[in-house]
């Protein structure tokens, strides 16, 4: 069994249990992903499927990449490569679909923040601002940064202003409230990283 998929966020709602308590849930449109090429321990020194998810135009496709999609026989815009145990249950061409889930399982998901641009500390970091009263003109600046007369230089890793966001986050444990194989779509309790239609990982737990 492959040991994920890759969907899309769509948004967050409520969900209702059947005991009337509300949940917020993460839907997310999930697969089906097309088998895009089998990696095999013998030729490439592990066992991995490269699904490839929604489609993308021919004119926007480069002839390499037409070339490398030929056999799964689709055009897709994102590939992304999962580990599996039998590598023998699969073919190029094969669709994976939201059936290797079910309601209840924990799984991990990895996603692309939001970019925010450039922050300062106190977005970035939680820095504390300074008083605003009493004749102070310290408010929402980093404070002093320098180490004195040794080592006289700024440490590496110093937090300060900077580009903040779009950076790679993997969330834990999320618990799948709903599956509607209809739809392709998944519920997932609470938040999962990045903005509405981005690119999402769903990793089943390790056991």
């Amino acid at each position: 069994m492959s040991k994920g998929m890759l969907g899309k966020k769509l948004g967050m709602t409520g969900y209702f249990a059947p005991n009337g308590q509300r949940i917020p849930v993460t839907v997310i449109e999930l697969g089906p992903c097309v088998i895009a090429q089998v990696k095999i321990e013998e030729k490439d020194g592990y066992n991995a499927l490269q699904l490839g998810f929604d489609t993308r135009k021919e004119s926007r496709t480069t002839d390499p990449l037409k070339g490398h999609l030929a056999k799964a026989g689709t055009l897709c815009k994102t590939l992304r490569e999962f580990p599996v145990d039998q590598i023998e249950e699969y073919s190029v061409g094969q669709k994976i679909t939201a059936e290797m889930f079910t309601v209840g399982e924990k799984v991990d998901v990895v996603g692309t923040t939001k970019g925010r641009g450039f922050a300062g500390v106190i977005k970035r970091h939680g820095f504390r601002r300074g008083p605003m009263t009493h004749g102070s003109r310290s408010h929402r600046i980093p404070g002093s940064i320098g180490c004195s007369a040794y080592p006289g230089r700024v440490i590496k890793g110093k937090k300060m202003p900077g580009h903040y966001g779009v950076d790679r986050k993997l969330v834990k444990s999320l618990e799948i409230i709903d599956i509607r194989l209809e739809e392709n779509l998944i519920l997932i309790k609470g938040a999962v990283p990045g903005h509405r239609s981005g690119i999402v990982e769903i990793h089943k737990k390790k056991a």
